[in-house]
């Protein structure tokens, strides 16, 4: 992104509290008896934007006026009172690995360090708060979650598609709940942006704060979503089995397509980690099939020189190749994609018959098997800290946030800027280069 675009969606970084902060904090104690070897948040410090100095300098003026994230993590004084508190907390949108973690990570930091006792869980997104819908909601004690980390899904169920954000807030308001916690991807922080704005048109104190969830990471300004790396991982063992697959016969090709409507981090990530695909396709980088230079003639010619192939392949790659109707758009607003992998696995059949060479093609679509699986290490851990830094934000009476990680640090990041645009992978830059030089791929089919 230019230097000037990121100015100017970066002008404003405030985020936005609903009062000054006057009880002490129930962790005090424990930080001054050095139970715990951490420190409270220097409140007026800042995690900068920039990480280089090309993009400071171009911003000129002095080091104080450069921009950058309030940081996360505990304060000294909160605005809740933990006693009086009630949370709510809701998972909306696709499935993805985590999301048991995080509810657990909450509910824990909540009820043993912070001493809140009514934490309510509301079932299937934000059908939950709407009564003609009848969704029952949980009682989300420490026992009730204990164990929920080890499955996969998430144990308040989820939905898509928009409900009224007055109808949501009366139902927090008749419930009595101070804080919400919002567990879900774009169009889930685009709900909570308005249930936060219902909420400060009414006068209410009532604090909205997200986990921001997206299997594809392509929610901006935050360093790597939750579950992308249980995600890629898994994927791995599809490319794994492609491959096996291609070597085994003649002429033999693995065909993989992976999650990633908008962006192709999952198919890069993947095809890197396991080095075995020889073609990836992204939605960032369009391509052309036909052609003596196009990917289908490039992918035959592979195929006969080295016996087999594999690629991987994004599920928004290609879209444009695909003439046929609309499919309308999903529950969430969301345009329904047309299946690139059947409509590729039919093009590669079709075009090595008209060349009349053998072709065993094996089709692998992982994707809802890899929605499903329990968070891995890597993620549990980081699911914990980001749910222990969104209770330290909304005790403190943070509102309209998410809580992200930067430059490796934990920040709150206004929602409105984490749904100002889509992540995408660079086409020019490192991550997209590192994909060609491990494929061997061309930079472009044309």
């Amino acid at each position: 992104m230019m230097v000037d675009a990121i100015m100017k969606e970066t002008a404003d970084l405030h985020v936005k509290t609903l009062g000054p902060c006057r009880l002490d904090s129930p962790l005090a104690p424990l930080l001054e008896q050095r139970r715990w070897s951490i420190n409270n948040v220097d409140e007026s410090d800042r995690v900068l934007f920039d990480d280089t100095v090309h993009m400071a300098t171009a911003r000129g003026g002095a080091v104080d006026a450069l921009p950058g994230f309030e940081p996360a993590g505990p304060r000294k004084k909160i605005f809740f009172d933990p006693s009086k508190t009630r949370v709510g907390i809701v998972t909306c949108g696709g499935l993805c690995p985590g999301l048991n973690d995080v509810i657990r990570g909450l509910v824990m930091e909540l009820a043993f360090h912070y001493g809140v006792r009514r934490i309510h869980g509301f079932r299937n997104g934000y059908q939950g708060f709407v009564a003609r819908y009848g969704r029952s909601v949980l009682d989300l004690t420490p026992e009730f979650v204990s164990s929920i980390n080890a499955d996969g899904g998430t144990i308040l169920g989820t939905s898509r598609g928009e409900q009224n954000p007055e109808e949501i807030v009366d139902c927090l308001e008749r419930m009595n709940i101070n804080i919400l916690f919002v567990i879900g991807g774009d169009g889930t922080l685009r709900g909570a942006m308005k249930i936060a704005g219902a909420v400060a048109e009414r006068g209410a104190k009532i604090a909205v704060v997200g986990v921001p969830k997206t299997i594809d990471n392509d929610i901006p300004y935050i360093d790597q979503s939750f579950g992308f790396q249980t995600a890629f991982s898994m994927a791995t063992e599809s490319i794994r089995a492609a491959h096996i697959e291609a070597k085994a016969a003649p002429n033999g090709v693995g065909l993989v397509r992976l999650m990633g409507r908008h962006s192709g981090f999952i198919a890069c990530y993947a095809a890197l980690a396991k080095n075995d695909a020889n073609y990836v396709l992204i939605p960032e980088v369009p391509f052309k099939l036909d052609g003596p230079r196009g990917f289908l003639a490039q992918l035959r010619q592979r195929t006969v020189s080295r016996g087999h192939a594999v690629v991987v392949v994004a599920e928004g790659a290609g879209q444009d190749l695909i003439h046929a109707a609309s499919n309308g758009t999903d529950a969430s607003g969301n345009t329904k994609l047309h299946d690139i992998g059947i409509f590729l696995k039919d093009k590669i059949a079709a075009d090595f018959a008209a060349h009349d060479t053998e072709l065993n093609l094996k089709y692998i679509d992982p994707s809802y098997a890899i929605r499903s699986v329990s968070a891995n290490p890597y993620d549990s851990v980081y699911c914990i800290r980001l749910a222990h830094n969104a209770v330290h934000a909304a005790m403190a009476g943070r509102t309209e946030m998410v809580i992200g990680r930067w430059h490796g640090r934990f920040v709150h990041i206004p929602i409105p800027l984490a749904v100002s645009r889509r992540n995408t992978v660079d086409p020019d830059g490192d991550l997209w280069l590192s994909v060609l030089e491990a494929t061997g791929q061309p930079r472009h089919f044309e």
